[in-house]
């Protein structure tokens, strides 16, 4: 469903991605872990088509993002850390704007607007302007704006920034559901409990390399461990102190 082909960026002598290999099957919901300039969001953002990669092929569904960038945006919802909306709209003027621009049609648009809004309790903010909006409201407005295609695909950088407990609890249904019936979801995250929580797998990166890939409890069984947490710091640890030596 998501598929990433030797994906690698380089800044110069810089290697922000070195030949990522990675696969998102249907029905499952993958994780994406790793320290502070790992690769994650770099990744995310050349998957979705915001950072033209090196080399290598990234595809959702089938459809290469950077040959069919069209096709291939409208087989996913994105959303990033930081949303950026056009703040001189409305909510409710937004997801209209954005059901246009999939081309939905009009007779099913605002009952499904309706649900999202309701869903994420933005129903009393809907005619409020975008740049009224917290924060977290704003990261609920992008969560529905990514849901109103129904993609068949999920692409989530650090979703949970700034949602209150009933959002974050949401969006963990969310991450844990909707890979079901043969959709995919990929996340960023550096929250440890979060992965352990909903992710059929996780992949670790560091320093724009896969260092691991599976289960958590399995990766867990191979590797050692009592949880994500000392597995993940123990992985990373020992990248560095490999790449100190070389």
């Amino acid at each position: 469903m998501i598929r990433l082909e030797k994906l690698s960026k380089r800044y110069g002598k810089f290697v922000a991605l070195e030949a990522l290999d990675l696969e998102v099957l249907p029905g499952e919901t993958l994780a994406l872990l790793g320290p502070n300039g790992a690769g994650k969001s770099t990744t995310i953002k050349a998957l979705v088509g915001l950072l033209r990669p090196s080399g290598g092929r990234a595809l959702v569904n089938g459809v290469d993002v950077w040959k069919e960038p069209v096709r291939a945006k409208a087989q996913f919802g994105y959303v990033p850390d930081r949303p950026y909306l056009y703040g001189k709209l409305s909510g409710l003027e937004l997801l209209r704007f954005a059901a246009g621009v999939y081309r939905l049609p009009r007779s099913e648009t605002e009952q499904r607007i309706e649900e999202l809004l309701a869903g994420f309790r933005l129903e009393r903010f809907a005619s409020s302007l975008i740049e009224t909006y917290s924060h977290g409201m704003r990261q609920k407005l992008s969560l529905a704006m990514s849901l109103l295609h129904q993609p068949q695909a999920l692409i989530l950088d650090e979703p949970m920034v700034g949602l209150d407990p009933h959002a974050t609890r949401l969006v963990k249904d969310l991450l844990r559901d909707y890979s079901k019936n043969g959709r995919a979801v990929l996340y960023a995250t550096h929250q440890l409990h979060l992965a352990e929580q909903v992710a059929d797998r996780v992949a670790l990166v560091h320093r724009g390399r896969l260092l691991a890939l599976g289960a958590p409890k399995e990766l867990l069984r191979q590797h050692g461990g009592s949880d994500l947490e000392e597995f993940f710091l123990r992985l990373t640890e020992e990248a560095r102190d490999e790449a100190v030596s070389a």
